[in-house]
């Protein structure tokens, strides 16, 4: 007699959640998880900046103006470069045979804080001697390494776009769901004066708010006045925008009931409306970004952001406006290739997460 083959019952599959499935679309994006990871390079890199760069941003090395870039060769030896005398004013080095240095790891170095509170001065690497530097990216005209001046300026370029679409976002919210929700006469007047807000060009807004504070600003005071600067220009956009979700959001059933139940309108707002407009904000604020990094490069080029000796990546390229330094030295140039990178890796994530934001996508 024949036993019965055992039926097998498949298992029931659960529901994803709404988060679980965006995350399912986005990890089919390749292009925007190539951002993302750029992106958590990027910020990882500015946060150990003290640590991974040979120098700090201020070192100065005069005799070694304008050195092209050295790489260590494979033996971990750093070759010197001394400086010869030139008709043109330009600057050249030659190379002196058997002149090396040794490359170190861990090495004790200038002094500098990690995370911006611990007293630290181990470097990953260097050779300890300014006789021997080392210039991954070159040196700048005052002898300074690039490559360190470079990662301390992420720090403060990277971070104000964060910072700056937080505010401006959070403001935003708050004001575009106070708006929408009440309508009527606070409507008209938040709605009237955010667009007069943004009836005026960004950049002469900018300058202008700018020349309001006094020249002789730390750099802590005016990393913190461009923050409040690019922030108090970026909330009216969001602002009109949720408002006009909130509109459509105050008739919904779940906020009528919040209603009958007697809960204040500042809970509603904040624990029902704005919620639900956050998959939205999430991928706007992504791809404004950007904006926000490039509003600081802008001032910082200009004269009026960051200044001397603090690095930004827009001070940093100021020396690239003498033709003669962009055509004898292009390491100069270096701050342009990781502004590039990083607007680049924004906007492919801010696609990507557009994209998987968007329910009807495959």
């Amino acid at each position: 007699m024949e036993t019965a083959e055992p039926i097998s019952i498949a298992e029931p599959k659960l529901a994803l959640s709404p988060w679980q499935l965006f995350w399912q679309r986005l990890k089919r994006r390749k292009i925007a998880m190539a951002g993302g990871v750029i992106l958590i390079f990027l910020y990882l890199v500015s946060l150990f900046a003290g640590f991974i760069s040979p120098y700090n941003y201020d070192h100065l090395n005069t005799n070694f103006s304008f050195h092209r870039p050295l790489w260590p060769k494979l033996s971990g030896i750093r070759v010197i470069m001394p400086r010869s005398e030139s008709v043109t004013g330009n600057f050249i080095y030659q190379e002196v045979p058997n002149d090396t240095e040794p490359l170190h790891f861990f090495i004790r170095g200038d002094k500098y804080k990690l995370f911006g509170f611990i007293p630290a001065s181990i470097h990953l690497f260097g050779t300890g001697d300014d006789n021997y530097p080392v210039y991954l990216f070159g040196s700048d005209q005052f002898g300074r390494d690039i490559f360190s001046r470079l990662l301390y300026g992420s720090q403060i370029s990277l971070s104000i776009g964060l910072i700056g679409i937080f505010l401006s976002f959070a403001f935003g919210l708050i004001i575009g769901g106070i708006s929408g929700y009440f309508s009527g006469a606070t409507d008209t007047v938040i709605m009237r004066f955010c667009e007069l807000i943004m009836s005026i060009p960004a950049l002469y807004l900018i300058i202008s708010l700018r020349a309001t504070f006094p020249p002789d600003m730390s750099s802590a005071q005016i990393y913190a006045m461009i923050i409040i600067i690019l922030s108090f220009i970026g909330w009216a956009g969001m602002a009109r925008v949720i408002r006009g979700m909130t509109l459509s959001l105050r008739e919904q059933q779940f906020v009528l009931a919040a209603r009958a139940l007697g809960q204040s309108h500042l809970k509603i707002i904040c624990r029902h409306i704005l919620p639900n407009t956050f998959s939205y904000v999430i991928v706007a604020a992504t791809l404004s970004v950007p904006y926000y990094i490039l509003g600081e490069v802008v001032l910082s080029f200009l004269g009026v952001g960051i200044q001397e000796p603090q690095a930004s990546w827009g001070n940093m390229l100021s020396a690239a406006e003498d033709v003669q330094y962009l055509q004898n030295y292009p390491w100069l140039l270096a701050p342009s290739a990781a502004i590039f990178i990083t607007v680049l890796a924004f906007n492919f994530l801010g696609d990507g997460l557009r994209d998987a934001a968007d329910t009807k996508s495959l």
